[in-house]
């Protein structure tokens, strides 16, 4: 008895900020040290199957994460307001890492009766250090997508030094890749300026074109301005080409004009094609008059093959209208 009201008082300081967890054979423990110490020791002790884990700040917005399917997850009410705590779960198998998961503090997990063991005290710091230095191992890919994930998602400031550091030239490309994504979608201000700073400086086209989507899907009011200038003046038809789409699920005057631009503009036809493909992605009021002007007006026959062929499929009676008065 004495041994689990130990444990209970060790895990009761947790309960508020973690996971309801049920089905688990659960321990708590004090940090003792260095979290990566801490880590390799569990790695070494543990031939079957367990959960290690922990909670560290979130960052704020609607990062509900009870969708994760590391653990099962049970139905659990809806907050108004969004969690503020992030739990951090190593899935632990045969002396290896073989999973990572991130949940929020509002979700109910059924452990399937493994054993949980829950760390408290550990510095946000120390989490991304050792989610970073998982991230880096080569040939574990999924390994890697699931730590930079669970990066992005620390409130504290070395997540955006860690991601900063991934994304730099010299790094495998798939952690680029990744990174690039992140500092865009979680990392606000700061990620919007690393995101720009790869748009205009890095070599390689495949980093840009991911950093093109990254800044799409930034809140930072300014991402539009910056996909506007890819879309215009980007050295890879591609990553014009691609821009482009990303304005058309933008929609708006500013994506509009520039879409229209690339049409009348861009050197390359390509390019243009796709700008006509992007006007199709508007909503009808605003693409379909642009298709029809275009397919009217452009001087470059595929252009205006393009155009009347989305026209075609538009299914607008605008564009029949269109092809009543051609066809004459």
């Amino acid at each position: 008895m004495k041994i689990i009201t130990g444990i209970l008082l060790l895990v009761i300081p947790l309960a508020a900020q973690l996971p309801r967890l049920t089905n688990a054979n659960l321990q708590g423990r004090a940090l003792s040290g260095d979290l990566r110490a801490d880590f390799d020791r569990s790695l070494a002790a543990q031939s079957g199957a367990s959960w290690l884990g922990y909670g560290v700040p979130m960052i704020a917005g609607e990062n509900q994460m009870c969708y994760n399917r590391g653990l099962n997850t049970i139905a659990s009410p809806v907050h108004l307001e969004g969690p503020r705590t992030l739990m951090v779960l190593y899935r632990i198998e045969n002396h290896a890492l073989t999973r990572i998961h991130v949940y929020s503090e509002d979700c109910e997990l059924d452990a399937g009766g493994l054993p949980v063991t829950l760390l408290s005290g550990v510095k946000p710091s120390a989490s991304v250090a050792l989610l970073a230095s998982i991230a880096r191992k080569t040939g574990e890919q999924k390994r890697t997508d699931e730590a930079i994930t669970a990066i992005a998602l620390h409130t504290d400031s070395s997540a955006d030094d860690a991601l900063e550091a991934m994304v730099k030239q010299d790094q495998d490309e798939r952690l680029r890749e990744k990174a690039v994504f992140w500092l865009g979608v979680t990392r606000g201000a700061r990620g919007y300026a690393a995101v720009k700073n790869v748009l205009t400086h890095d070599p390689s086209d495949k980093i840009r074109e991911k950093a093109v989507f990254a800044m799409s899907l930034s809140k930072q009011p300014q991402a539009v301005a910056e996909i506007i200038d890819v879309a215009k003046n980007d050295r890879s038809p591609h990553v014009r080409g691609q821009a482009l789409f990303w304005l058309a699920q933008k929609a708006g005057k500013q994506a509009t004009a520039a879409i229209a631009n690339s049409l009348e503009n861009d050197p390359e036809t390509e390019v243009k094609k796709k700008a006509v493909f992007a006007l199709q992605q508007l909503p009808k009021d605003e693409g379909v008059p642009l298709l029809i002007q275009t397919a009217r007006n452009n001087k470059n026959p595929e252009v205006r093959k393009q155009a009347m062929f989305w026209l075609g499929q538009s299914n607008d009676s605008r564009a029949l209208a269109f092809f009543e008065s051609v066809l004459k």
